[in-house]
Parts: C-alpha cells; sequence; structure tokens
C-alpha cells in the first residue's frame, strides 16, 4: 500500500472514532426521555403497526382474552394494551 493509502486508512479510522463518540448509541445521554408514555408519542394516533396486531393478537390468545384484540386500535392504545397483558401474564 502507498503511503498515501495508509494516509486514507487512517483517516477513515479517525473519522470513524469521531463520529463513534457523537453516537448516542454508544453514548446515550442519560436526561433523554428514551421511553415515552404513548399518550404523548406524535404517531400514536395512526393505526397500530402490522407488528403490534400480531404481538396483540398472541398475547390475547395467551391469556384467553379474545376481547382484548381489537383491529381498530391506534399506535398508543395497541401499546397500551401489550403492557397490561403482558403485566398480567407476568412477562
Amino acid at each position: 500500500m502507498s503511503s498515501q493509502g495508509k494516509a486514507a486508512s487512517r483517516t477513515a479510522v479517525n473519522h470513524k472514532s469521531s463520529a463513534e463518540g457523537d453516537n448516542p448509541k454508544v453514548h446515550p445521554d442519560p436526561s433523554d426521555n428514551q421511553i415515552k408514555d404513548p399518550d404523548e408519542w406524535v404517531s400514536g394516533d395512526e393505526p397500530m403497526t402490522g407488528a403490534q396486531a400480531s404481538y396483540l393478537k398472541t398475547l390475547s390468545e395467551q391469556a384467553h382474552d379474545p376481547k382484548a384484540f381489537d383491529p381498530g386500535l391506534d399506535k398508543a392504545e395497541a401499546s397500551k394494551r401489550i403492557d397490561q397483558l403482558k403485566q398480567k401474564q407476568g412477562r
């Protein structure tokens, strides 16, 4: 490798280290609110996701509470219902 190639390689490595220093996944800010109340979600009033629907359906069946699944729930309500069912089942 030429000296220019080595220098460029070192620069890329140093740049990566600098980027990692600012990465919130590597160095999270403890003052950030990482878990928000579903009522405060910006998209909470959108229809629940496919993953939420599937998980909620599974949990409601496991809890023998088919009425807990409502396909018309929004994201926030689905999240709350999932949390309730998980708590009910001791998860």
